[in-house]
């Protein structure tokens, strides 16, 4: 049995509050209570860190778009830890010039919990 919903939003999914932000040259959209790495942050575990550069923010369903960015948005997170990423291996070869180069990658990354979100 399927059922057509004509209204503005779904019923089955509630809006909750989000937020995009920009750090280490990355977006993210983030939401109260999320856990994700970023690229290394200059703060020690256990300690709050507020990122800044917001770009967009969407409180239950009204959205508000920086130009380029949120005036007064914060994002406020708690560092969780600090953690080296997988290996990337980067091999070059040049055909028929006896040319190898094998080289590995671990990339610096900080575990963060979201804790609020303010517009």
């Amino acid at each position: 049995m399927t059922f057509l919903w004509l209204g503005d939003e779904s019923p089955a999914k509630p809006l909750n509050m989000y937020a995009v932000l920009e750090t280490g040259g990355k977006q993210y959209r983030v939401s109260t209570g999320e856990k994700l790495e970023v690229e290394l942050l200059p703060v020690e575990a256990g300690q709050p860190f507020v990122f800044e550069r917001i770009l967009l923010v969407s409180d239950q369903g009204k959205v508000t778009i920086g130009a380029p960015l949120v005036t007064g948005a914060k994002v406020l997170v708690d560092v969780v830890e600090h953690k080296r990423g997988e290996k990337k291996v980067i091999w070059k070869m040049r055909r028929r010039k006896g040319y190898h180069k094998k080289q590995g990658h671990r990339q610096e990354l900080t575990v963060v919990q979201v804790r609020e979100i303010t517009a």
